[in-house]
């Protein structure tokens, strides 16, 4: 089947450029000697999973306890989740989870680490706890080296809890010293350090720099080794695409695509992707079924029924969306993947 035959809206990913991505950051971090571990957060795609850690991943990264226990499911250990886990009904999935697979948490509270700490002495296993910092992001995270210690000394004293260092996001030469003084002051005290994570695409140098033991990148998967925008998208190195029907030319300096904010995420800014057939021409808005092309600046006299290939601004949001993700190859169908992430947001 030609790629250009399938009902649409439909999700595709060029499987020679993700085939390519995933070598490239994986021989990026051994030039740089340093650990990769793959956020799946932005395909969720248990296969994608296996081919990163087949090509030298150490484990994976997933942002929601949903996310982990479908990627074990299917066969994936070394999980780290770098989220806090609150609540009774996510705590008893924790300690299910950590009974099958190993599986490191995120916390940056002694109320999230105690909650940890009750739940799997009830059901009686243990688990690898790091500590998040606060490094620019301003999001979760202690805001202090000094926090980061008294906060690892409460840990070291809770039952269950077995502290395994730190991690940041995101990863660049500005964090160096906070990084610094915080193992200084944890090995102070006593406390070993085994993991530094750091994170993001394109700061992998940087969580080298920084000393990290592992760093994180997972958008690499889809758009290339650094971060892309609306203006940076490039079909040879962002690998997904959104095939999509012209429904409507109602003007001649405009039509309607097959896809909308319920295809493509209402993500702003504008314009919402790149058209690799016409990239002259651009989505400069949508409705929620309704995509809508500016055309005027195209020689292009388009006509209803004919189909685009379209690159998302923000690919790991679009593919969130979809059910299936289908691989091509030269513009064939090669296979099908079920999203099997997609909507664990618990």
């Amino acid at each position: 089947m030609h790629v250009y035959d399938l009902d649409t809206p439909a999700l595709t990913v060029d499987l020679d450029i993700l085939e390519r991505n995933i070598h490239n950051m994986a021989e990026k971090c051994r030039g740089l000697d340093i650990p990769l571990r793959v956020h799946i957060k932005t395909h969720k795609v248990p296969e994608i999973a296996h081919r990163q850690i087949a090509a030298g991943a150490i484990g994976i990264a997933c942002q929601k306890l949903g996310e982990a226990e479908v990627m074990a499911e299917a066969g994936i250990d070394n999980i780290l989740i770098p989220y806090n886990i609150v609540g009774k009904p996510k705590l008893e999935r924790l300690t299910r989870l950590v009974k099958q697979k190993t599986v490191i948490v995120a916390v940056d509270s002694e109320t999230t680490a105690n909650g940890i700490s009750q739940q799997v002495q009830a059901d009686r296993c243990v688990v690898g706890v790091i500590i998040e910092m606060d490094t620019g992001g301003r999001r979760c995270g202690v805001q202090s080296p000094q926090e980061a210690l008294e906060l690892a000394q409460k840990i070291t004293q809770m039952p269950g809890l077995d502290f395994q260092g730190i991690m940041t996001y995101p990863s660049n030469s500005r964090v160096k010293p906070f990084i610094e003084e915080t193992v200084d002051l944890l090995s102070k005290a006593g406390i070993p350090v085994k993991i530094i994570s750091g994170g993001g695409t394109g700061g992998e140098a940087a969580s080298k720099e920084m000393g990290c033991t592992e760093t994180r990148s997972g958008s690499y998967v889809y758009e290339g080794m650094t971060r892309v925008g609306p203006k940076t998208l490039s079909p040879e190195a962002c690998a997904l695409r959104m095939i999509v029907t012209v429904v409507s030319t109602p003007t001649a300096d405009r039509i309607i695509i097959d896809g909308g904010q319920k295809t493509f995420t209402s993500y702003p800014p504008t314009p919402y992707g790149y058209i690799i057939e016409y990239p002259e021409i651009k989505i400069y808005g949508m409705s929620v079924e309704h995509g809508h092309i500016e055309v005027s600046e195209s020689k292009h006299k388009f006509q209803v029924g004919e189909k685009l290939s379209v690159i998302p601004v923000h690919q790991g949001m679009t593919s969130n969306l979809h059910d299936e993700l289908i691989g091509v190859r030269n513009g064939k169908v090669e296979l099908v993947w079920k999203i099997a992430g997609r909507g664990k947001v618990k």
